[in-house]
């Protein structure tokens, strides 16, 4: 698995391209959609402070994915658009399984006004596609403090809720990708988060000296290494290298940068840098060894390990992070450069009722005071720039997160084969058998490339092509 529930990106949404052709076949079988809501729209003037004419006095209904978010940033909004607005109400709707509950919905043309497509259950993007608002006068418009939306967002937040060239799901939360330490650990021991493969090698030597392990892994998250390998392999051999892998080339697992990066991890796995027994330990588990237990220095994951272990973590460990190491000091992609996405997407459809009332809540959680609301209540960034503070609301991971952001500038990547392909399961096991010592890395490469090559070969699976 390559995320956790709460997380940003925790699911690529273009798992959704995939899974699109089934729920187009669904959407036929139950008959066309009708011919939409006949219920006159409610309307009112468009002007700079009500871009997309919500009526006022109006009600927007909102189906919201109730994970591990929850719903209330959502209800917020109620807070923030009453200041520009009269009288519009935002009705949030707890949702857990999106496709069951709301596919009907879109058949009978009365889909809610606004919906947070995520969870397991998402509905597949391309088979709803034409049911869609397009959303990029959304990113046009000016936020409730008079700034141009599209200019206040990171870079490459349309991408991943973008579909055959239409914008159409706005995703509203930064998943940050990192190597995670203590901050108050390494200050004791005068070490240095390292910068390259071999940096942290000499790393995992000197925790040995201290009774203490370089990494650990837990069975379901063993593959948070492989994203730490690809994630590598990027920086160090550039976008030819996540060109390879996400269109699934022959022999793409065995690029340099790749092979060198795994030699490394080979490396360390032999001299037993890794905690022992990870492969039959349950990943909440191996990772508690590292925040609580503080066995191991390092772990790859997510920016959403913070707000997952906080109830196993250390007083003061300081959780910190930093971007994922190059395997030489002179990387195509520069060492700052980060893999994150944006994530949790939200979709306005045609035939809501009032889908200007839809947008116009996006708008508000685009408000400064919104996007800090949910930053301080859930522990992470949205996509809008600068609304952390300095002290990330007491929280050193936070902190780190919009600090790598800032760092890496335009250097932003982000890759989604794994997820579209549903290639994670059967990773998996060679990942395990790999960290374990059981297979060296000449099998883990091995094994990786049979998995890619078996669904490039097999012409029933829809392809993505990445360039």
């Amino acid at each position: 698995m390559t995320t956790r529930k709460g997380s940003l990106d925790r699911r690529m949404f273009l798992r959704g391209a995939i899974a699109a052709a089934a729920t187009a076949s669904m959407a036929t079988a139950c008959g066309s959609p009708s011919s939409g809501n006949d219920e006159k729209k409610p309307t009112g003037k468009a002007s700079a402070k009500n871009p997309f004419g919500v009526a006022k006095n109006s009600k927007v209904e909102a189906a919201i994915f109730d994970g591990g978010y929850g719903v209330d940033y959502v209800e917020f909004a109620n807070t923030v658009i009453g200041s520009q607005i009269a009288g519009v109400k935002v009705d949030v709707k707890p949702v857990v399984d999106i496709a069951p509950q709301l596919q009907p919905r879109f058949v009978g043309g009365n889909p809610p006004d606004l919906i947070d497509n995520s969870g397991e259950d998402q509905i597949g993007f391309l088979g709803i596609l034409d049911q869609l608002e397009e959303l990029d006068d959304v990113f046009e418009a000016n936020t409730y403090e008079g700034k141009k939306i599209a200019d206040i967002v990171y870079p490459g937040v349309k991408d991943p809720g973008t579909f055959k060239d239409k914008f159409v799901a706005l995703n509203y939360v930064m998943t940050v990708y990192a190597v995670w330490y203590s901050k108050t650990l390494f200050e004791a021991n005068g070490w240095t988060p390292p910068k390259t493969w071999d940096e942290a090698y000499e790393l995992g030597k000197k925790a040995k000296e201290k009774g203490k392990y370089l990494f650990v892994h837990g069975k379901e998250a063993a593959t948070y290494y492989r994203t730490l390998l690809i994630d590598s392999a990027i920086k160090e051999g550039g976008d030819e290298v996540r060109i390879a892998l996400g269109n699934l080339e022959k022999d793409c697992w065995s690029h340099p940068a790749v092979k060198g990066v795994v030699d490394v991890m080979e490396k360390m796995v032999k001299e037993k840098m890794f905690v022992p027994g990870g492969s039959g330990t349950q990943f909440q588990k191996a990772q508690a060894i590292w925040s609580n237990d503080q066995k191991a220095l390092l772990y790859p994951s997510g920016g959403w390990i913070e707000n997952e272990m906080k109830k196993a973590t250390k007083d003061d460990f300081q959780m910190t992070g930093f971007p994922s190491m190059t395997l030489t000091d002179k990387p195509k992609i520069a060492y700052e450069a980060l893999r994150a996405a944006a994530g949790e997407p939200y979709i306005v459809p045609k035939q809501g009722k009032n889908p200007a009332g839809g947008k116009e809540v996006l708008r508000a959680m685009l408000s400064e005071k919104a996007a800090a609301n949910f930053s301080k209540t859930k522990l992470a960034p949205t996509i809008v720039k600068g609304t952390v503070p300095a002290d990330g609301y007491g929280s050193t991971a936070l902190v780190s997160q919009t600090t790598m952001l800032e760092a890496a500038g335009e250097n932003i990547f982000n890759y989604t084969f794994v997820e579209a392909y549903g290639m994670n399961t059967d990773q998996l096991v060679p990942w395990n058998s790999f960290l374990s010592g059981d297979i060296d890395g000449k099998g883990l490469i091995a094994a990786l490339q049979k998995i890619s090559d078996k669904i490039r070969e097999d012409d029933s699976i829809e392809k993505i092509k990445v360039s």
